[in-house]
């Protein structure tokens, strides 16, 4: 019944969509139609001009993905477990935090220029972040009862790690990687935005230009698919590795 209602959903939002542009309720000039970006979209793909571009802003995303992901994972769990250095460190990590991090996006590009580095690196300093403090607070999480009683079995500091620490900053993890799904997007497409040749950001930017809204609102469909893609492919992963949670059954509601 949820994926029956979803549908529905979906269907009725495009009606009204259409229907409000027809009517002139909402101009096709600024809202477009829905109509036009499929078929905008079919054109992509049935003449092979999208692919290039894709695979520019899913490479992209992809390497700020797994380098924000990692190096998140890694940084957390090493201030998570070194109270001391994380106390040092504390008041220039809120200051990175609290740094709008979009306005680095031409400051990469004076560093690094307009190619694929520039733009990983934009995608990075998105991710990071968001994983680096779910797996810090994971890690700090950790019951001290757990603690102490694996403590008392005579567990070592790579066993804690192994077994404890872990598994508890997992489901963080995966939690923070939900939302970095879309933020590497975020970053790649800004960074194309603001100075590229190729990419999605790059064919927005250049219907922007002409004043085409089906082909932007074409761009923003085609990432959000690969998005939800991407965010899919992660949440196949979480149900793999967090097989000891429990989960609610809903498969009356499906």
């Amino acid at each position: 019944m949820i994926t029956l209602g979803r549908l529905l959903i979906g269907i009725l939002l495009l009606a009204l969509w259409q229907i409000g542009t027809v009517t002139g309720v909402l101009h096709p000039l600024f809202f477009g139609r829905p109509e036009r970006i499929l078929a905008v979209i079919v054109q992509w793909f049935v003449s092979g001009e999208i692919w290039q571009h894709l695979a520019v802003t899913i490479a992209e995303t992809l390497m700020a993905f797994t380098l924000g992901t990692v190096l998140g994972v890694a940084a957390g769990l090493w201030l998570g477990l070194s109270t001391h250095t994380a106390a040092l460190l504390d008041p220039f990590i809120k200051a990175a935090n609290a740094m709008p991090r979009v306005i680095l996006a031409p400051i990469f590009g004076m560093w690094f220029g307009l190619g694929m580095t520039s733009k990983v690196a934009l995608g990075f300093t998105l991710v990071f972040f968001i994983v680096f403090f779910n797996v810090l607070q994971g890690v700090r999480e950790v019951s001290p009862t757990v603690l102490n009683g694996v403590r008392m079995l005579g567990a070592t500091r790579g066993q804690l790690l192994r077994h404890v620490y872990l598994p508890a900053a997992l489901s963080w993890v995966f939690s923070s990687l939900h939302v970095s799904v879309g933020m590497a997007f975020v970053g790649a497409v800004i960074a194309e935005y603001l100075g590229s040749a190729r990419g999605i950001g790059y064919l927005i930017l250049q219907a922007e230009g002409m004043f085409d809204v089906d082909t932007v609102f074409a761009g923003i469909v085609v990432l959000t698919a690969c998005a939800l893609v991407l965010d899919g492919i992660v949440g196949i992963a979480e149900k793999r590795l967090l097989v000891w949670q429990p989960r609610a059954d809903h498969t009356r509601d499906n």
